[in-house]
């Protein structure tokens, strides 16, 4: 069924584009909700009126897109990830890393629009990866991924060093206090 949107419609389209749909979706989503109009010559007319306002709205998200796209690549963002000794994460960044970082630092960027290079990046190292703007604008941001600082092993031993040398001290004043008791009852004899 040919129908011209009333609105955006994620996945379909933009305010007055005519897509071709199948019946039941119109039927029984977009007519319903007013997303859509069935295609014919009142609402081709009606369209057509409106033609001017929307490519207004379509400039706009274009000028918006594009200043998007320059913040974006003048972004060099850092992630810092737990990693081995050989490079290799522990997990891997994904799109939805990325945009979770972007949603924490202010940005509204859908995951689907983030394109990294090989769905996931597993070592660490320098990248960089794409944003899907507006229509066609791409946006390449640079990515630095490094390897969480692992906890130093000598002060991990010297802890445990340290308990082990703790509990005899312990067992010793038991020892001690075992002994005095000891002493006192020979003394009470």
């Amino acid at each position: 069924m040919k129908v011209i949107l009333n609105d955006d419609v994620k996945h379909l389209g933009e305010m007055g584009d005519t897509k071709n749909v199948a019946n039941g979706y119109a039927r029984n989503y977009l007519f319903p909700r007013m997303l859509a109009v069935p295609y014919n010559a009142e609402t081709v007319a009606y369209f057509e009126g409106k033609k001017a306002e929307i490519e207004a709205r379509k400039e706009k998200k274009r000028e918006e897109s594009k200043s998007l796209k320059e913040k974006l690549e003048a972004l060099s963002i850092e992630l810092v990830m737990p990693a081995g000794s050989n490079g290799k994460l522990f997990g891997a960044v994904t799109s939805q890393t990325l945009s979770d970082y972007f949603k924490n630092n202010g940005y509204e960027i859908e995951r689907k629009r983030i394109e990294v290079p090989g769905l996931t990046i597993k070592n660490i190292g320098a990248y960089s990866f794409k944003v899907h703007l507006y229509e066609a604008s791409v946006a390449e941001v640079k990515l630095a991924v490094k390897a969480q600082p692992m906890e130093d092993t000598s002060k991990s031993s010297a802890k445990k060093d340290s308990k082990k040398q703790e509990k005899p001290a312990k067992e010793d004043s038991a020892e001690s206090a075992k002994a005095e008791g000891e002493a006192s009852a020979e003394k009470n004899d």
